[in-house]
């Protein structure tokens, strides 16, 4: 049996010294030098960034190697034979985990040192462990992209790092819709007969993702096959056009898992209104202008409507909260008795109007200005998974984006009268359901 390798690393206890990147230069070289160390360890903004080759099961590296100079051993390690690289660097350009570097000449990456890292050893806070196949969890740190590398989305796109991480999360077990929108185009349907991912996906119309859904888990069912049939579909298939389908899904009790990415706005297609765009936000056809100051409705509160259904799991997420989210995705894997329905925010560059990195900032501040909080219901029992002491004035978000530079502080105080509501509606409950 191939074996699976890999370095873990504690987020908790990782304070970005670089001890791991020292120790993996005095392993490899002599005397070390940092730019040659295969691990990076660093800081970057205050956070602690680690990245090592995953020894992944079916590697990305090896698949692209114009020259085949990768391969992967018995024992589940990827190796690259130096005497055989010529240096090219696809095989860095590839690797979704940043494991592989050139220096200068030839690629190199973690060769795990026969199976007991120098980096794990002199790790002063204890963060980093050395697992196999036998103790290693898997988990979105580890497990395997199943989405095709690069991107066919726009820079910075929040939505598609999402469906990354939810398809780390599910795993191969999983059955795919996406419909018309931002994560409908070739990068994840494909071409023909082959797909962008590594799952079956298919392609429904915007109108009936979830009754598709339900007709191919009971299909499923039927044989007897336990599989995640999952719809990743923006708000517009989810909110308006498609939610007939998605209601009456909920009320029949089917067993599908339902993620709506909500960029607030028909983004695919010129940047048009939806049922989740916000109060006072600009889009296409709310414009900002002598006759026009944004949308003048409150948006679609589609997470409680869902949630009202009394389906057995309803919850907001953020990709900027990556563990709130892991662990939602993974209660609603567990539901096996009805619908689950996952909430998830997807700031986006080009639509929101904000520079292409800002995308996590821009999540969190939605969670810490009470503009998005995340919350859960689980069997009619209500909590918020992301609980904020004291939230952030509402401006600090609205200021950050240029859909609404145009306000007013009437508008200003509009919105945050909604959004005071709203948090109270789920507090209050909060604390009728728990007590």
């Amino acid at each position: 049996m191939i074996q699976k390798h890999g370095i873990q690393r504690d987020e908790t206890k990782c304070i970005g010294c670089r001890a791991c990147e020292v120790a993996c230069s005095l392993a490899h070289q002599a005397p070390y030098r940092l730019d040659r160390s295969n691990v990076t360890g660093a800081r970057f903004e205050g956070e602690a960034l680690f990245s090592v080759c995953r020894h992944c099961e079916q590697p990305e590296c090896l698949l692209v190697c114009p020259v085949g100079a990768i391969h992967r051993s018995s024992a589940g390690i990827v190796k690259i034979d130096s005497r055989t690289c010529v240096g090219c660097g696809i095989c860095a350009a590839a690797c979704p985990h940043g494991g592989i570097r050139i220096h200068p000449e030839k690629a190199d990456k973690c060769d795990l040192c026969g199976g007991n890292p120098l980096c794990v050893a002199l790790c002063p806070e204890g963060a980093l462990q050395y697992q196999d196949q036998t103790s290693m969890a898997v988990d979105w740190k580890s497990s395997e992209d199943l989405v095709s590398p690069g991107i066919s989305s726009c820079l910075g796109c929040n939505a598609e790092l999402a469906l990354r991480f939810v398809l780390r999360t599910l795993g191969r077990n999983t059955i795919l819709a996406i419909p018309p929108g931002c994560m409908g185009g070739v990068g994840v349907v494909g071409f023909g007969m082959t797909t962008g991912a590594r799952v079956p996906v298919f392609f429904p119309l915007l109108d009936n993702i979830a009754s598709m859904l339900s007709g191919v888990k009971r299909e499923y069912s039927r044989k007897g096959v336990d599989v995640n049939v999952v719809a990743f579909a923006g708000d517009g298939g989810t909110a308006d056009v498609g939610f007939q389908c998605l209601s009456a899904a909920a009320e029949r009790g089917e067993n599908i898992i339902y993620i709506c990415y909500d960029n607030e706005g028909y983004m695919n297609t010129g940047f048009q209104r939806s049922g989740t765009t916000p109060l006072g936000a600009w889009t296409s056809t709310t414009p900002v202008g002598k006759t026009g100051s944004g949308k003048k409705q409150r948006s679609k509160n589609l997470p409680l409507i869902m949630a009202a259904h009394e389906i057995p799991y309803a919850a907001t997420a953020c990709m900027s909260y990556p563990a709130d989210f892991e662990r939602k995705l993974r209660k609603a894997m567990a539901v096996k008795d009805g619908l689950a329905y996952i909430h998830l925010l997807t700031p986006c560059p080009t639509g929101w109007r904000f520079p292409s990195e800002k995308g996590i900032e821009i999540g969190r501040l939605a969670v810490e200005t009470g503009f998005f909080p995340l919350w859960e219901m689980e069997r009619d029992v209500y909590r918020f998974t992301v609980d904020i002491d004291e939230l952030k004035p509402v401006e600090e978000l609205l200021k950050s984006m240029g859909k609404y530079r145009h306000l007013k502080k009437g508008q200003i105080d509009s919105i945050r009268e909604s959004l005071v509501k709203r948090m109270g509606m789920i507090r209050s409950l909060a604390e009728r359901t728990e007590n």
